[in-house]
C-alpha cells in the first residue's frame, strides 16, 4: 500500500438549468462567464494498492500533516 497527498480546489459550476434564461427574438445571445476556481482549497490524502483506492480523507483546515495524522487515518 502507498499514499499520496494533493491539493483539491473547489469550483462553482452552473448546471444547465441554472445557466438557461429567457430571451426575446431580437435580443443578443448572453455571454457565458468563464469557470474560475473558488477560494476552497483542501488537502486530499489517498491511499491505494495494486487494485485501487483503499482509503481517502480530506484534511481539516489548519491540520498539520505529520506522522501522527497519518497513523490516525490508517
Amino acid at each position: 500500500m502507498t499514499g499520496d497527498e494533493s491539493w483539491v480546489y473547489g469550483y462553482d459550476l452552473e448546471t444547465k438549468k441554472q445557466s438557461s434564461q429567457w430571451r426575446g427574438p431580437t435580443s443578443q445571445q448572453p455571454k457565458k462567464g468563464c469557470q474560475v476556481p473558488s477560494k476552497t482549497k483542501v488537502m486530499l490524502l489517498a491511499f491505494f494498492d495494486s487494485e485501487g483506492i483503499v482509503c481517502h480523507k480530506y484534511a481539516p483546515d489548519g491540520q498539520t500533516i505529520n506522522k501522527e495524522f497519518y497513523v490516525e487515518i490508517l
